[in-house]
């Protein structure tokens, strides 16, 4: 199997992934966090898992530059969350 065609199916792989199950875990949680609720252990495991996957994809994007947007937008949607839950966090110790 050529490079090319195992990037393909990792490729397919991570973006079916995406749109089925992180996605929509990822909306779900900024509509909380926008409601000013706080990330729950399983949302911060989860984010955790995201952010180490991020790193491993890294060279795939390099090889691939065509999805790096795609990539970009993702990773500033979970920065957003990330950042108003600690907005979040910090409000309720100081309540």
């Amino acid at each position: 199997m050529s490079e090319q065609s195992r990037d393909t199916g990792v490729i397919v792989a991570l973006a079916e992934r995406f749109e089925q199950q992180r996605l929509p875990r990822a909306l779900q949680m900024k509509q909380r966090v926008e409601r000013g609720e706080k990330l729950s252990a399983a949302d911060i495991e989860f984010l955790e898992q995201v952010f180490a996957d991020a790193k491993q994809i890294s060279t795939l994007v390099d090889r691939h530059p065509e999805w790096e947007p795609i990539v970009a937008r993702a990773m500033h949607m979970y920065k957003e969350i990330t950042s108003k839950a600690l907005a979040n966090e910090r409000l309720d110790t100081q309540q």
